[in-house]
């Protein structure tokens, strides 16, 4: 039970929005967090690339990129879950969720899609003729 991690927020409320806005339009990447993510970082196995340590602190920070359609990345970015690990005493900070503009607008609205993709409604135009050309251009 000693390698036994906790989670904790850097700001649970914004970060919780996020993970519901996941759930909302990406299932995939919201059950693989929960069911498969998160207990393996509860248990000491860090999944993702570690971005940066900090020896004096004793902390690690890491990216965990979540499954993310094609389409999805190449017109917002990919969804990647962002957190730092406190080595010693066993804490696991969940500090973000990204791309956050359109994950915050998600949570905020009722967002349309085209063709899998969540458009947003601040540039719903600069966001259709991204997915148009990929999709012209044969992704």
């Amino acid at each position: 039970m000693k390698n036994t991690f906790i989670f904790e927020y850097l700001d649970e409320n914004d970060f919780r929005k996020k993970e519901r806005s996941i759930r909302k339009y990406n299932m995939l990447a919201y059950k693989r967090l929960t069911f498969k993510y998160y207990p393996e970082l509860r248990n000491g196995n860090f999944l993702g690339n570690e971005v940066s340590k900090n020896d004096k602190e004793k902390t690690v920070n890491y990216e965990l990129q979540l499954p993310t359609a094609e389409l999805f990345k190449k017109v917002h970015g990919p969804i990647v879950l962002h957190y730092t690990v406190y080595t010693e005493k066993n804490i696991i900070l969940l500090t973000n969720i990204t791309p956050e503009g359109i994950l915050d607008e998600g949570h905020r609205a009722e967002l349309s899609t085209y063709k899998g993709v969540m458009i947003s409604k601040t540039n719903p135009e600069k966001d259709m003729f991204k997915i148009n050309l990929l999709n012209m251009l044969g992704k």
